[in-house]
């Protein structure tokens, strides 16, 4: 069964971005060694669960950048990964992608989601796409976070836990510490009577392949 791994930039008041979406505070403590981190993480994956918000602005974006031949080899390497890795995004209005190797999907998000999970392969990883973690988080269909948090407090904006969620404990597997200060804190995700529930979920979505 493939895991669900989110992969977030995070201040360290727990903001993904600004009031408006800002993510100048995110670029400006970016580095070379954060770079190859990011890309060896994508490596482990072949899957890429998008909003669609998040999925409209990194279409409009890695096309061009997996082509840029000035680009740091540690972004070029992730941007041909994002290029060539399956996209899956899930969006009830959106109804067709201009980016290679996307798949809308819709409807019941933990039906479509534990389909996805129950494929053989590498991790599935999600980037941004507040909406749909919180969501997934309820539903207690996340197994890991990475949380790369900035040295930066921006005092508003979107949190990343903004809602009452699902009951879970987070047990640390791995933390590095980068040039900038970011500190990238790697966590499984371990929720209240899992056992139950998962025997509950197996039952009703039995293994099928998803398409």
């Amino acid at each position: 069964m493939k895991n669900i791994v989110v992969s977030m930039n995070i201040t360290l008041d727990g903001y993904m971005s600004g009031p408006d979406c800002e993510l100048n505070w995110h670029f400006e403590s970016w580095t070379e060694d954060m770079g190859r981190r990011l890309a060896a993480e994508l490596g482990k994956a072949d899957t890429v669960l998008l909003g669609r918000t998040t999925y409209q602005a990194m279409a409009s974006y890695w096309p061009a950048k997996g082509i840029d031949l000035l680009a740091a080899r540690e972004d070029l390497a992730f941007a041909v990964m994002m290029n060539s890795h399956r996209k899956i995004v899930y969006s009830n209005t959106l109804k067709k992608t201009a980016w290679n190797n996307s798949i809308i999907i819709n409807g019941d998000l933990e039906n479509a989601v534990l389909r996805l999970k129950q494929e053989q392969g590498k991790h599935i990883i999600i980037y941004g796409s507040g909406q749909l973690i919180a969501s997934m988080l309820a539903a207690g269909l996340i197994d890991e976070f990475q949380l790369w948090i900035h040295p930066v407090m921006l005092g508003k904006g979107k949190a990343l836990f903004r809602t009452a969620l699902k009951t879970c404990t987070l047990h640390l597997l791995q933390s590095e510490v980068f040039s900038s200060g970011v500190v990238l804190l790697h966590y499984r995700v371990s929720y209240l009577a899992s056992t139950a529930e998962a025997s509950s979920l197996a039952e009703r979505f039995p293994t099928v392949p998803f398409s």
